[in-house]
């Protein structure tokens, strides 16, 4: 399908980069030294622990997310409904 096309091509970043050291998962390989085991994949979860992915998120963060963007919606929605559609006055009515 490809036919040999470089653009094709799909660049893996390499695994070296990626260290287990001053991570949750350094407790995870010692504890299996101390049995004799080894886990050889245990470096492909150390990105889960660097870069942006390594700060935990806050309560306010994920509500903060998207809630000006709905708030604002909301008021022009609610605007558009009042123009168009305003509330009936009931007079004498209960």
């Amino acid at each position: 399908m490809g036919h040999g096309h470089e653009h094709d091509k799909v660049e893996l970043p390499d695994y070296k980069q990626w260290k287990i050291e001053g991570t949750p998962l350094q407790d995870v390989q010692e504890r299996l030294a101390r049995r004799g085991l080894r886990d050889p994949w245990l470096r492909n979860e150390a990105w889960r622990y660097s870069g942006g992915f390594a700060k935990p998120t806050t309560f306010m963060q994920v509500i903060g997310k998207g809630f000006k963007w709905g708030f604002v919606a909301f008021v022009v929605a609610l605007g558009v409904e009042y123009a168009f559609f305003p509330p009936k006055k009931d007079e004498g009515h209960h």
